[in-house]
């Protein structure tokens, strides 16, 4: 099974993951031979990519939490997020509120109790989503990534309740800003910029009176843009007045939206976000941790077809621990005849990188 994007996708092409439309109605089953319809109702709800089946990709990718609970996360947020008055922050968290947020921290624990039960804990599923339902499934993929983090770090179990809790939430602000500026398919301006960087605040505002939320977690909706340089908002936090709990968030957060994309910007190459961590850390992102994370990713899947720096084209078998940009590779295609079906590690082949994901050969 391997990731393409939409406009790659041709018709008798067998889908590897089922889709749910935005309202977590099955849209095209795992196992399903594509049609033009089927293709054009997709980019019609705006999902960006697929996971499909094919000579090079049998076998399947398990996403770290059961499909069902993702769509149920899914839709418990969205229900949560959706009784929220949009029309002044002014109205203050109350008890008809509650019953939402007690979903939420009952879904926390469900989240948390899948995820321990995993013994393969790494990350590797790209989350397909419908741009119109983007902000309830980032929700729910920061609250994983988090989780898969904070487990890598020991965290108590507590502390990965308040992660969970706060992760689920972080976004919650961008409910009292209007949809054009968060739906914008072009680069905001810089007084919509303002008025986006405001959702911290407003997000920890509203929730300022939920009593039966952890401050750890409130904290987490606060802080998710601070930065240890002090660059970051609403406050220019540095590094030691920054919650930890944040700081795994801020980490997941860039993860998802920059390796599936937004309404106003193309998803980046997986090699690249790793980098674009890397090359933060310390400044952007807490150094120890993106080291940690970057233990834990998966950038390219197993199946997936990539060109090599010689050329070559070859799909990926394994990655070992620790050297996530280094996987295992089996040659299909080359100048050279004789090295067909070999298998390369790149750990081994130095001088050798991977330059792009293919879709079409």
């Amino acid at each position: 099974m391997r990731l393409v994007p939409l406009e790659c996708v041709k018709t008798n092409t067998i889908i590897g993951k089922t889709l749910y439309d935005s309202e977590g109605r099955i849209l095209a089953k795992s196992g399903l031979v594509l049609t033009q319809p089927i293709i054009s109702k997709m980019k019609d709800i705006q999902i960006p990519a697929i996971y499909i089946i094919d000579e090079y990709s049998s076998e399947e990718i398990d996403d770290i939490i059961k499909p069902e609970l993702r769509q149920e996360a899914i839709s418990t947020i969205k229900e949560s997020f959706s009784n929220i008055n949009r029309i002044t922050v002014a109205d203050k968290f109350s008890k008809k509120d509650e019953k939402y947020f007690n979903n939420i921290q009952d879904m926390a624990e469900n989240l948390i109790e899948n995820i321990l039960n995993n013994k393969n804990v790494l990350l590797s599923l790209v989350d397909i989503r419908s741009m119109n339902n983007y902000l309830y499934s980032h929700s729910v993929n920061v609250a994983v990534i988090s989780l898969v983090l904070g487990i890598a770090l020991k965290l108590p179990k507590r502390q990965l309740q308040y992660l969970c809790i706060g992760a689920l939430l972080h976004d919650v602000g961008e409910t009292f800003i209007h949809n054009e500026i968060l739906m914008k398919d072009s680069e905001l301006g810089l007084e919509e910029l303002l008025i986006l960087q405001q959702h911290p605040t407003l997000g920890y505002r509203y929730l300022s009176d939920a009593y039966n939320l952890s401050s750890h977690s409130k904290m987490i909706v606060l802080q998710h843009h601070e930065r240890p340089d002090g660059l970051g908002y609403p406050d220019k936090l540095t590094d030691d007045k920054i919650n930890n709990l944040s700081k795994i968030v801020s980490i997941a957060d860039a993860y998802d939206t920059l390796s599936s994309g937004r309404p106003n910007k193309k998803a980046m190459f997986p090699s690249d976000v790793l980098e674009y961590l890397m090359s933060n850390a310390g400044r952007m992102f807490d150094y120890d941790m993106v080291n940690t994370f970057c233990k834990i990713v998966i950038p390219f899947s197993k199946g997936t077809l990539v060109e090599l720096s010689n050329a070559d084209v070859a799909v990926v078998q394994e990655t070992l621990p620790n050297f996530p940009l280094r996987p295992i590779v089996k040659i299909i295609k080359s100048s050279n005849d004789n090295i067909i079906n070999k298998e390369i590690n790149l750990i081994d082949e130095t001088s050798i990188v991977i330059t792009k994901v293919v879709y079409d050969l």
